[in-house]
């Protein structure tokens, strides 16, 4: 908590002390059509996950879900009328296509699934927003995407989730960025209805009902090019309270070297019904920590990290989005968040840039869990080893084309995560954005 006072003093006092902006986003603005941009990303994803010789999870998903899919992302953002007040309209269009599936192998959460255990041929999804800015202040309601720490949409299968509802952006000084949000509905990666997503509670399993309200506060301020800190509240009606505190601290040492520092702190309590609960039927009361530290030497970057969780309860997430886990050993497979777990992280990174290959990167991490306390231990230990290489085009037609492998190898003999044991997942992703606006 002493961080968090902190970081609320600092913010008060740069905020105090920044210089206005001379010339505002508004001002410079060209019009409803001119600043206009369309969007198109198409998506081929192959997921395959295989329990090994272990039983299935408890989820009820089959013993091994092997699916490939192609999506396609279209995004319209109109620019701001001209004058003093600016309006505009975003739009967001999103179809699925099954490319490869059958009913013993669905269950990789890319497709809607039938009352026959199939994945569905095609599923789709649109939304729109309208939008309103004031100099650089951004208020915007309908269908959107967010990358909030207290809120933030997932897109870690064929399709993104979405989420509906007001958000205000506002950056009126410099280096400072402030969010304030209030939104009803969120719609799942794998679904085309609306409020696709009920949170399910760890202990009984049981499914509640979607988000109904989700009100967000906070924002972020960076205090030179090398450090910045974020606060964050949010509220998910009958779910939870959550803030959220980050400080990113970039040293560089020379031109080739540089230290990284990053800390996330997360203090989640149950709010009214309480859907989610602890293990043992106990309300949420817990922290969550991270730290991680990063050394980068021209192409090579090493990183450490430490992670724990604290009180009653895991960190729980995902009634507000998919993505709302903004902690270091949150990785391919698992999250390492359950109550009282401790893990630590040492993950290295290869640019091939640096060799004659730009375009092509390398990464591989493990992670490694203990003290967690689940049902059936209180010493619950977990490890995951991910692989993961990408190659972008660099020029040429189809420049930004992206090849990208990911593995992830999960084991716990607790059963740690949702009750899997042993897990093998391997995704191939080729992605094509294209810019037609």
């Amino acid at each position: 908590m002493r961080v968090m006072k902190w970081s609320i003093i600092a913010l008060a006092v740069a905020a105090g002390t920044s210089q206005m902006a001379f010339a505002s986003s508004q001002s410079e603005s060209k019009g409803f059509v001119e600043d206009s941009s369309l969007n198109v990303k198409t998506r081929m994803l192959y997921f395959s996950r295989d329990p090994r010789n272990s039983t299935a999870p408890t989820d009820g998903s089959p013993r091994r879900s092997e699916e490939t899919g192609l999506g396609f992302l279209g995004t319209y953002e109109s620019g701001f009328t001209q004058g003093a007040v600016g309006f505009g309209v975003d739009a967001i269009g999103m179809l699925g296509i099954k490319l490869d599936s059958g009913k013993g192998r669905a269950g990789t959460g890319q497709f809607p699934t039938g009352s026959d255990g199939r994945s569905e041929d095609s599923f789709s999804e649109g939304g729109g927003a309208v939008k309103m800015r004031i100099s650089d202040t951004v208020l915007k309601y309908g269908t959107q995407f967010t990358a909030l720490p207290v809120l933030a949409t997932d897109d870690s299968r064929l399709l993104p989730e979405t989420i509906e509802g007001f958000l205000l952006t506002s950056k009126e000084i410099n280096g400072l960025e402030l969010n304030a949000g209030h939104f009803t509905a969120l719609n799942a990666q794998s679904q085309s209805y609306h409020d696709s997503i009920g949170g399910k509670d760890r202990q009984t399993g049981i499914k509640g009902p979607g988000l109904t309200s989700a009100d967000v506060l906070g924002g972020s301020y960076s205090f030179t090019d090398n450090l910045s800190t974020s606060l964050y509240y949010s509220k998910v009606e009958d779910y939870w309270r959550k803030y959220y505190a980050n400080v990113n601290w970039a040293l560089p040492i020379n031109d080739e070297q540089g230290l990284v520092f990053d800390v996330n702190f997360y203090d989640t309590k149950s709010d009214g019904a309480a859907l989610y609960t602890a293990y043992d039927g106990d309300k949420l009361d817990n922290q969550a920590f991270s730290l991680s530290a990063a050394y980068n030497i021209g192409a090579h970057t090493f990183t450490l990290a430490h992670q724990r969780i604290t009180g009653e309860g895991d960190y729980g997430y995902g009634i507000d989005g998919g993505g709302t886990i903004f902690l270091a050993n949150s990785v391919a497979r698992s999250d390492f968040n359950a109550e009282d777990e401790r893990s630590w992280q040492a993950r290295y990174d290869l640019n091939m840039a640096s060799y004659g290959v730009p375009g092509l990167s390398f990464m591989t991490r493990y992670v490694t869990g203990e003290g967690a306390n689940v049902e059936g231990t209180t010493n619950g230990k977990e490890w995951e080893r991910d692989i993961e290489a990408k190659y972008v085009l660099q020029e040429g037609p189809a420049k930004d084309l992206s090849f990208r492998v990911r593995q992830a190898t999960y084991r716990s003999a607790d059963g740690v995560y949702y009750g899997s044991s042993s897990l093998d997942e391997l995704r191939l992703i080729v992605e094509y954005p294209l810019s037609i606006l």
